[in-house]
């Protein structure tokens, strides 16, 4: 027992001291701070020399080089998921965790994720955008309704609206650009939500969501308690791999690697459709990833030190 104490440690020590970003500026703020304090608090359970730093500016990432050895991303949305704090710790020569600056910046963006996965064949809803330069025309708006209205770069659902008609279409558009001036409009899907976690190289064992809500919106993830997790997933096992290996060909498309989350919708056709990326997914006690590992036999904190990990 003394000498696996002894080894463990000594694994422990080559992580140095490591600071675990959370905060941010981006909507998705509070959610980062939680997940950020949870990830902080499970690696110092575990003996490692951790400290929760709330980044406000990128100033307080330059601070970061000479007093840690390497960083546990908890940034959730802008500057934590699209790239420019990877770009920043790879130019610092610091390890962090998680995928870097190009397919961060790439995941982060839905409607170029969405061209992606179209151009390697994987299946995702139709959709038509709206950019500065490529406006919207209703009067030719040939998607059958309802539809989702997003805002191209956030997470947590933040800015989404579900729309029955031409009225509502307009209104939700000009609610997603109060948070990004690329709006995606995707076609809706009639059927069940699933996500599928992602680690070192894996799929983790699928969750079905479900919710009282239209869809699976920021309330309905972290603060409704009537939203349901149902893992296992209810699946076959047969049509659970089949959806596995559509996520894990997902992720790999757009070159992430590490840990992340891919979430699914399948119709009532048992067709799945890609509906999104998460490149730095929630850490909370609502999150999905957490959830996944403990159905696969990680605990909170054997999964948090082996995304640590994976920084070596």
């Amino acid at each position: 027992m003394e000498n696996q104490q002894q080894m463990l440690q000594s694994e422990i020590s080559r992580f140095g001291r490591v600071a675990v970003l959370m905060g941010g500026i981006s909507a998705e703020r509070e959610v980062s701070l939680r997940s950020g304090q949870a990830v902080c608090n499970a690696l110092v359970a575990a003996g490692v020399d951790a400290a929760a730093i709330d980044v406000q500016s990128l100033d307080d990432v330059l601070s970061l080089k000479g007093a840690f050895d390497r960083v546990f991303v908890a940034l959730h949305g802008r500057w934590g998921e699209d790239g420019v704090v990877q770009a920043m710790l790879n130019d610092m020569q610091m390890p962090f965790t998680g995928s870097d600056m190009a397919s961060c910046a790439l995941g982060m963006d839905k409607l170029r994720c969405k061209w992606l996965w179209l151009g390697v064949g994987l299946p995702t809803p139709k959709f038509q955008w709206i950019t500065p330069n490529h406006p919207v025309d209703y009067s030719h708006f040939s998607i059958p309704f309802p539809v989702m209205v997003k805002p191209s770069h956030e997470g947590s659902s933040i800015g989404i609206s579900k729309a029955d008609n031409l009225d509502e279409l307009k209104a939700a558009v000009i609610e997603a650009q109060k948070f990004d001036s690329e709006v995606l409009i995707e076609q809706w899907v009639e059927g069940d939500e699933y996500t599928c976690a992602i680690l070192d190289g894996q799929a983790l064992p699928m969750i079905k969501l479900e919710t009282d809500h239209d869809f699976y919106d920021f309330s309905a993830k972290y603060q409704s308690n009537d939203t349901q997790y149902i893992c296992p997933c209810g699946l076959s096992e047969s049509a659970e791999a089949v959806v596995q290996q559509i996520a894990l060909q997902a992720f790999n498309a757009v070159g992430l690697k590490d840990w992340g989350r891919v979430d699914f919708m399948i119709d009532g056709n048992n067709q799945p459709w890609l509906i999104e990326i998460n490149t730095i997914p929630g850490m909370t006690d609502h999150s999905l990833v957490p959830m996944a590992a403990k159905q696969s036999g990680l605990s909170f904190q054997a999964l948090v030190m082996k995304i640590l990990a994976t920084s070596l």
